[in-house]
């Protein structure tokens, strides 16, 4: 499911990296709504709002292809590994994630880290999402 994932150093000041990864499930894994839902719900707000509420979401197309984005700030709650009881408490942290609907099935880009780290990584990640080409 895992394409690839990447560490993107973290900025001056972060105690953390951050981290993209790409996912592929074989043309499924779920639509558009529902991947951007969950990944929202991993994001919780200082003042207890929903994130789908604070989150900046985007549409455009790359090459061709419909991407969706959204991005949002908060505390990162997501699960440790999938299905596990652990989960992340990282507050500050940012999430920046995209949905590249391809005729083989959509890919799913996940960038999360602090937020400076994410800030700093935000011209490459939009050159990487201009790059990106289905063949």
């Amino acid at each position: 499911m895992r394409v690839a994932q990447f560490v993107l150093p973290r900025a001056a000041g972060d105690a953390a990296d951050a981290d993209l990864v790409v996912y592929y499930f074989g043309g499924s894994g779920g639509t558009v709504d529902a991947n951007i839902e969950r990944w929202l719900s991993q994001m919780r707000q200082p003042d207890g709002k929903p994130s789908s509420t604070v989150a900046k979401r985007d549409a455009r197309t790359i090459n061709g292809l419909k991407v969706t984005l959204v991005d949002v700030g908060g505390t990162y709650v997501a699960e440790m590994t999938p299905g596990s009881s652990q989960r992340h408490n990282s507050p500050n942290f940012r999430l920046r994630a995209a949905v590249i609907e391809t005729p083989g099935g959509p890919y799913f880009i996940k960038l999360t880290g602090p937020s400076r780290t994410i800030a700093a990584a935000e011209k490459s990640f939009e050159q990487f999402l201009g790059s990106v080409k289905y063949q």
